[in-house]
């Protein structure tokens, strides 16, 4: 949700079409770019969202920060965090990314980079 708030594009009255839009988005940029991704969600969506290159993933209890939860699980369960990059605006976050051996990217230069191609 990171990378979807960073644009007050209107967003929040289509939130299953906003998490749509990123993931084809993503898909592009993944292909392209032969990085994998996964997507982390604070809750499975209603209906599945289809995805071929994308892996989409959520927290496994909701609630606040939830999703961050899963990032740092995921991360400390990796065998090589420091080939992982997480993208967020939440500095709480970064910071255990970063302890955890991860890199970090700023949610608006992800988002710039997934529209300019």
């Amino acid at each position: 949700m990171n990378v979807i708030g960073c644009r007050p594009d209107g967003w929040w009255r289509d939130r299953r079409g906003a998490l749509e839009r990123l993931v084809g988005q993503v898909e592009r940029w993944s292909s392209r770019s032969g990085n994998p991704v996964t997507v982390v969600l604070e809750q499975p969506p209603f209906s599945p969202i289809p995805s071929n290159t994308v892996e989409i993933a959520w927290a496994p209890e909701p609630g606040p920060d939830a999703a961050d939860a899963e990032i740092v699980r995921q991360l400390r369960d990796a065998d090589d965090p420091a080939r992982i990059r997480v993208v967020t605006s939440d500095r709480g976050l970064a910071d255990q990314v970063r302890l955890l051996g991860g890199t970090v990217e700023p949610s608006r230069s992800f988002r710039r980079r997934l529209e300019a191609g």
